[in-house]
């Protein structure tokens, strides 16, 4: 091989070397960056790259979509301007204006920036589509990271999950466990008053209707002014009325029942 020919096949090489590594570039960043998991620091939130849970996490199918910002702990803002509410978790409030800044709220808040905003996740939906917010309920993922899980796990989110969303309600609670025994997050800095209890699904919790049973469909909403209005089964807003017996919200067996408690009928009757 002459002198020539070989500094020709010697550019040849180097020039594919800078266009692969350029696609290799280009890829990370289309799908979103590195997938990372939180980890604390100093009270700081940090990404190092942490293979998800379960391999059923990964294999779901699901949409995929660009965040265009973090509104707390465990909702974001699509691009398309849809808010969507992750499913399974609760993280402190900072956004609630009845309610003040929670301890490791605007922690969790960091957390969730640094996993997924302005990056393109995937969702996962379980059964119910929206919450009564008309926020889309959904589990997220960034690359192989499991968002919900990973929140949890970490200490920046405590399980909540109602039925019948309850896919990977069992994968919350180890996860929380595990945070909770080793101190992370709001575990260790929090006081245990201000977590609020765990609210993930029992089959029959304990002094409460059964909301499965046929006598006890009636869904006593409280609105954001207060107002207490009760709904029966077929009225305009019942299906996508949901019930948060942590703020007061009640089942009732009955109209006379749900009245003397001081709940009116919705107007859309």
């Amino acid at each position: 091989m002459t002198q020539k020919m070989f500094t020709k096949y010697k550019n040849l090489l180097k020039t594919c070397l800078v266009l692969l590594f350029a696609a290799s570039v280009g890829w990370r960043y289309f799908y979103g960056g590195s997938g990372g998991a939180v980890k604390q620091s100093g009270g700081e939130a940090e990404i190092t790259v942490t293979p998800v849970q379960t391999a059923e996490a990964v294999n779901a199918t699901g949409e995929f979509a660009i965040v265009k910002q973090v509104i707390d702990g465990d909702t974001v803002e699509l691009e398309n301007g849809e808010r969507v509410r992750y499913i399974g978790i609760d993280t402190p409030e900072t956004m609630d204006p009845r309610k003040p800044v929670q301890c490791f709220g605007k922690n969790a808040t960091a957390a969730n920036k640094e996993l997924v905003e302005g990056k393109r996740v995937r969702l996962e939906k379980d059964v119910t589509d929206r919450d009564k917010y008309n926020r889309l309920l959904r589990y997220v993922y960034i690359n192989e990271t499991f968002v919900n899980l990973e929140l949890v796990k970490q200490g920046f989110a405590h399980s909540s999950t109602y039925p019948p969303d309850v896919k990977y309600q069992d994968l919350f609670l180890v996860a929380q466990t595990e945070a909770r025994e080793n101190q992370r997050g709001l575990w260790a800095d929090c006081p245990v008053s201000s977590i609020p209890p765990d609210r993930s699904y029992s089959p029959t919790p304990p002094n409460l209707p059964n909301p499965s049973s046929p006598e006890c469909k009636i869904k006593g909403n409280i609105g954001s002014t207060g107002d207490k209005i009760y709904h029966l089964p077929g009225c305009g807003s019942y299906e996508k009325t949901a019930i948060d017996e942590s703020r007061g919200e009640k089942w009732f067996c009955s109209d006379d029942e749900a009245q003397s408690a001081g709940w009116r009928k919705s107007k859309n009757c």
